[in-house]
Protein backbone atom coordinates (compact mmCIF):
# COMPACT_ATOMS: atom_id res chain seq x y z
CA UNK A 1 0.00 0.00 0.00
CA UNK A 2 1.25 3.47 -0.89
CA UNK A 3 0.56 6.50 1.28
CA UNK A 4 0.12 10.03 -0.11
CA UNK A 5 0.16 13.10 2.15
CA UNK A 6 -3.17 13.20 3.95
CA UNK A 7 -4.72 10.42 1.89
CA UNK A 8 -4.31 6.64 1.78
CA UNK A 9 -3.73 5.06 -1.62
CA UNK A 10 -5.51 1.70 -1.88
CA UNK A 11 -4.81 -0.86 -4.59
CA UNK A 12 -8.01 -2.61 -5.62
CA UNK A 13 -7.43 -5.84 -7.51
CA UNK A 14 -9.24 -8.52 -9.48
CA UNK A 15 -8.19 -11.39 -11.69
CA UNK A 16 -5.34 -9.41 -13.28
CA UNK A 17 -3.48 -8.75 -10.03
CA UNK A 18 -1.88 -11.28 -7.73
CA UNK A 19 -3.48 -11.54 -4.30
CA UNK A 20 -0.93 -10.00 -1.98
CA UNK A 21 -0.55 -7.72 0.99
CA UNK A 22 -1.75 -4.25 0.11
CA UNK A 23 -4.23 -5.34 -2.58
CA UNK A 24 -7.91 -5.53 -1.67
CA UNK A 25 -10.98 -6.78 -3.47
CA UNK A 26 -13.51 -4.18 -4.66
CA UNK A 27 -16.20 -5.22 -2.21
CA UNK A 28 -15.70 -6.40 1.36
CA UNK A 29 -11.93 -5.98 1.23
CA UNK A 30 -12.19 -2.36 0.17
CA UNK A 31 -14.91 -1.65 2.75
CA UNK A 32 -12.64 -3.03 5.48
CA UNK A 33 -9.67 -0.99 4.27
CA UNK A 34 -11.76 2.20 4.32
CA UNK A 35 -12.90 1.82 7.94
CA UNK A 36 -9.86 3.51 9.47
CA UNK A 37 -8.91 5.63 6.47
CA UNK A 38 -11.11 8.74 6.39
CA UNK A 39 -9.52 9.99 3.17
CA UNK A 40 -8.44 7.59 0.43
CA UNK A 41 -8.01 7.13 -3.29
CA UNK A 42 -8.59 3.68 -4.81
CA UNK A 43 -6.54 2.58 -7.82
CA UNK A 44 -8.10 -0.27 -9.88
CA UNK A 45 -5.28 -2.71 -10.59
CA UNK A 46 -6.53 -3.67 -14.04
CA UNK A 47 -4.59 -3.73 -17.28
CA UNK A 48 -7.71 -3.34 -19.40
CA UNK A 49 -9.22 -6.83 -19.27
CA UNK A 50 -11.35 -6.35 -16.14
CA UNK A 51 -13.98 -3.71 -17.06
CA UNK A 52 -16.10 -4.54 -14.02
CA UNK A 53 -13.40 -3.75 -11.46
CA UNK A 54 -13.68 0.05 -11.48
CA UNK A 55 -17.52 0.09 -11.36
CA UNK A 56 -17.46 -2.37 -8.44
CA UNK A 57 -14.92 -0.23 -6.59
CA UNK A 58 -16.98 2.89 -7.33
CA UNK A 59 -20.04 1.27 -5.80
CA UNK A 60 -18.14 0.46 -2.60
CA UNK A 61 -16.64 3.94 -2.43
CA UNK A 62 -20.03 5.59 -2.99
CA UNK A 63 -21.49 3.53 -0.13
CA UNK A 64 -18.62 4.50 2.18
CA UNK A 65 -18.78 8.17 1.13
CA UNK A 66 -22.29 8.68 2.48
CA UNK A 67 -20.99 9.87 5.86
CA UNK A 68 -17.91 11.70 4.59
CA UNK A 69 -17.20 15.08 3.07
CA UNK A 70 -17.17 15.40 -0.74
CA UNK A 71 -13.76 14.48 -2.11
CA UNK A 72 -12.71 12.39 0.87
CA UNK A 73 -12.90 9.26 -1.31
CA UNK A 74 -11.62 9.26 -4.88
CA UNK A 75 -11.49 6.64 -7.60
CA UNK A 76 -8.43 6.80 -9.83
CA UNK A 77 -8.21 5.68 -13.41
CA UNK A 78 -7.14 2.08 -14.06
CA UNK A 79 -3.50 1.15 -13.64
CA UNK A 80 -3.36 0.36 -17.34
CA UNK A 81 -5.49 -0.31 -20.38
CA UNK A 82 -5.47 -2.76 -23.28
CA UNK A 83 -3.34 -0.29 -25.23
CA UNK A 84 -0.80 -0.22 -22.41
CA UNK A 85 -0.98 -4.00 -22.01
CA UNK A 86 -0.10 -4.58 -25.67
CA UNK A 87 2.95 -2.34 -25.33
CA UNK A 88 4.09 -3.88 -22.06
CA UNK A 89 3.81 -7.42 -23.41
CA UNK A 90 5.69 -6.47 -26.58
CA UNK A 91 8.47 -5.07 -24.42
CA UNK A 92 8.53 -8.27 -22.33
CA UNK A 93 8.78 -10.43 -25.46
CA UNK A 94 11.58 -8.23 -26.84
CA UNK A 95 13.48 -8.61 -23.56
CA UNK A 96 13.03 -12.38 -23.77
CA UNK A 97 14.33 -12.42 -27.35
CA UNK A 98 17.42 -10.44 -26.34
CA UNK A 99 18.06 -12.92 -23.52
CA UNK A 100 17.53 -15.93 -25.80
CA UNK A 101 18.15 -15.04 -29.46
CA UNK A 102 16.79 -18.38 -30.67
CA UNK A 103 13.35 -17.70 -29.21
CA UNK A 104 10.67 -18.20 -31.86
CA UNK A 105 7.37 -18.30 -29.91
CA UNK A 106 5.78 -16.49 -27.00
CA UNK A 107 2.97 -17.93 -24.91
CA UNK A 108 0.91 -15.24 -23.17
CA UNK A 109 -0.47 -16.52 -19.86
CA UNK A 110 -3.09 -14.98 -17.57
CA UNK A 111 -5.50 -16.38 -14.97
CA UNK A 112 -8.74 -17.64 -16.50
CA UNK A 113 -11.39 -14.99 -15.90
CA UNK A 114 -14.46 -15.74 -18.02
CA UNK A 115 -15.40 -15.67 -21.72
CA UNK A 116 -15.16 -11.91 -22.27
CA UNK A 117 -11.82 -11.29 -20.58
CA UNK A 118 -10.34 -14.48 -22.01
CA UNK A 119 -11.43 -13.58 -25.55
CA UNK A 120 -9.86 -10.15 -25.07
CA UNK A 121 -6.50 -11.81 -24.48
CA UNK A 122 -6.65 -13.49 -27.90
CA UNK A 123 -7.09 -10.06 -29.48
CA UNK A 124 -4.20 -8.74 -27.41
CA UNK A 125 -2.03 -11.62 -28.63
CA UNK A 126 -2.72 -10.70 -32.25
CA UNK A 127 -1.78 -7.09 -31.64
CA UNK A 128 1.34 -8.12 -29.70
CA UNK A 129 2.51 -10.39 -32.52
CA UNK A 130 2.49 -7.61 -35.10
CA UNK A 131 6.06 -6.28 -35.66
CA UNK A 132 7.65 -8.75 -33.22
CA UNK A 133 10.63 -10.94 -34.20
CA UNK A 134 8.89 -14.20 -33.22
CA UNK A 135 6.97 -16.56 -35.45
CA UNK A 136 4.09 -17.20 -33.09
CA UNK A 137 2.27 -15.58 -30.17
CA UNK A 138 -0.19 -17.95 -28.51
CA UNK A 139 -2.46 -17.76 -25.45
CA UNK A 140 -2.94 -19.98 -22.40
CA UNK A 141 -4.76 -19.64 -19.10
CA UNK A 142 -3.81 -20.56 -15.57
CA UNK A 143 -6.84 -22.48 -14.32
CA UNK A 144 -8.55 -22.56 -17.72
CA UNK A 145 -8.35 -23.91 -21.25
CA UNK A 146 -5.96 -24.12 -22.93
CA UNK A 147 -3.65 -24.61 -19.98
CA UNK A 148 0.00 -23.63 -19.96
CA UNK A 149 1.37 -27.07 -20.84
CA UNK A 150 -1.17 -27.39 -23.64
CA UNK A 151 -0.23 -23.94 -24.93
CA UNK A 152 3.47 -24.82 -25.02
CA UNK A 153 2.69 -28.06 -26.83
CA UNK A 154 0.62 -26.15 -29.41
CA UNK A 155 3.56 -23.82 -30.07
CA UNK A 156 5.83 -26.82 -30.63
CA UNK A 157 3.35 -28.60 -32.90
CA UNK A 158 3.23 -25.42 -34.99
CA UNK A 159 7.01 -25.55 -35.43
CA UNK A 160 8.41 -23.52 -32.54
CA UNK A 161 11.65 -24.80 -31.02
CA UNK A 162 12.10 -22.30 -28.18
CA UNK A 163 9.04 -20.98 -26.30
CA UNK A 164 8.90 -18.27 -23.65
CA UNK A 165 6.04 -18.03 -21.16
CA UNK A 166 5.15 -14.33 -20.87
CA UNK A 167 2.76 -13.01 -18.20
CA UNK A 168 -0.21 -11.09 -19.61
CA UNK A 169 -1.24 -9.82 -16.18
CA UNK A 170 0.38 -8.94 -12.86
CA UNK A 171 0.01 -12.59 -11.77
CA UNK A 172 3.15 -14.76 -12.28
CA UNK A 173 2.42 -17.71 -14.60
CA UNK A 174 2.96 -21.22 -13.26
CA UNK A 175 6.35 -22.74 -14.17
CA UNK A 176 6.59 -24.99 -17.20
CA UNK A 177 9.61 -27.23 -17.72
CA UNK A 178 9.34 -27.14 -21.51
CA UNK A 179 9.47 -23.34 -21.79
CA UNK A 180 11.54 -20.44 -20.55
CA UNK A 181 10.08 -17.92 -18.10
CA UNK A 182 10.13 -14.34 -19.39
CA UNK A 183 9.97 -12.71 -15.95
CA UNK A 184 7.36 -10.27 -14.61
CA UNK A 185 5.34 -8.11 -16.97
CA UNK A 186 6.18 -5.02 -14.88
CA UNK A 187 8.82 -4.63 -12.20
CA UNK A 188 7.48 -3.84 -8.71
CA UNK A 189 9.04 -0.37 -8.89
CA UNK A 190 7.24 0.30 -12.18
CA UNK A 191 3.91 -0.81 -10.68
CA UNK A 192 4.47 1.42 -7.65
CA UNK A 193 5.26 4.39 -9.93
CA UNK A 194 2.08 3.79 -11.94
CA UNK A 195 0.00 3.61 -8.77
CA UNK A 196 1.44 6.93 -7.61
CA UNK A 197 0.77 8.48 -11.02
CA UNK A 198 -2.86 7.33 -11.11
CA UNK A 199 -3.42 8.58 -7.56
CA UNK A 200 -1.89 11.95 -8.43
CA UNK A 201 -4.12 12.20 -11.52
CA UNK A 202 -7.17 11.59 -9.33
CA UNK A 203 -6.03 14.32 -6.92
CA UNK A 204 -5.60 16.80 -9.77
CA UNK A 205 -8.98 15.88 -11.23
CA UNK A 206 -10.67 16.55 -7.90
CA UNK A 207 -8.77 19.79 -7.35
CA UNK A 208 -9.53 21.18 -10.81
CA UNK A 209 -12.96 19.76 -11.65
CA UNK A 210 -14.38 18.49 -8.34
CA UNK A 211 -14.70 15.08 -10.00
CA UNK A 212 -14.23 12.16 -7.60
CA UNK A 213 -14.34 9.60 -10.43
CA UNK A 214 -17.25 7.62 -8.98
CA UNK A 215 -19.95 8.62 -11.46
CA UNK A 216 -17.68 8.23 -14.49
CA UNK A 217 -16.66 4.71 -13.51
CA UNK A 218 -20.26 3.49 -13.66
CA UNK A 219 -20.31 4.10 -17.42
CA UNK A 220 -17.03 2.35 -18.20
CA UNK A 221 -18.10 -1.23 -17.60
CA UNK A 222 -17.90 -2.11 -21.28
CA UNK A 223 -14.88 -0.04 -22.32
CA UNK A 224 -12.47 -2.87 -23.17
CA UNK A 225 -10.70 -0.98 -25.92
CA UNK A 226 -10.44 2.44 -24.33
CA UNK A 227 -7.41 3.86 -22.62
CA UNK A 228 -7.38 7.05 -20.63
CA UNK A 229 -4.80 8.75 -18.51
CA UNK A 230 -5.31 12.24 -17.18
CA UNK A 231 -6.82 14.28 -20.00
CA UNK A 232 -5.67 11.93 -22.75
CA UNK A 233 -7.79 9.19 -24.28
CA UNK A 234 -6.63 6.67 -26.82
CA UNK A 235 -8.31 3.59 -28.26
CA UNK A 236 -7.34 0.49 -30.18
CA UNK A 237 -9.31 1.82 -33.14
CA UNK A 238 -7.11 1.82 -36.20
CA UNK A 239 -4.60 -0.67 -34.78
CA UNK A 240 -4.49 -3.70 -37.05
CA UNK A 241 -2.35 -6.79 -37.30
CA UNK A 242 -1.55 -8.29 -40.66
CA UNK A 243 -0.57 -11.90 -40.99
Amino acid sequence: MTEAPGRAVLRVGGHESAPAAGITGPGRGLRTALRDRPRAVAVPMTLGRDPDLAPAAAQTLAWAARDRAPGDLLLAGPLGTVTHLVGWIRAAVERAVRAAPGLDAALLVAPAAGPGADAELFKVARLVWHHLPVRRVEVAFDGGEPGVAEGVERCRLLGARHVAVVPASLVPPPPCRRAAAAGPLLAPAAVAALVRERAAEAERRWAHARDDGLAAAAGHGHGHGHAFSGNTETTLEGMTAHG
